[in-house]
């Protein structure tokens, strides 16, 4: 499996914050409670974790 290119590194990190972002601003007006937002940006950041760094099979 190829490593993706930097760009592409640069452009996830701001989709990424661009979607914290979101998900605080949810949280803040009430529409998510604070720990489905909490979970949310868990799962969110161990995705993008593993897209970016694939941990060898089992």
């Amino acid at each position: 499996m190829e490593k993706p290119a930097e760009e592409s590194k640069v452009a996830l990190q701001a989709s990424m914050n661009a979607a914290f972002s979101k998900i605080d601003k949810a949280v803040k007006r009430g529409v998510l409670h604070r720990n489905s937002g909490a979970h949310q940006k868990s799962r969110l950041s161990s995705a993008v974790k593993q897209a970016l760094e694939p941990v060898a099979s089992k």
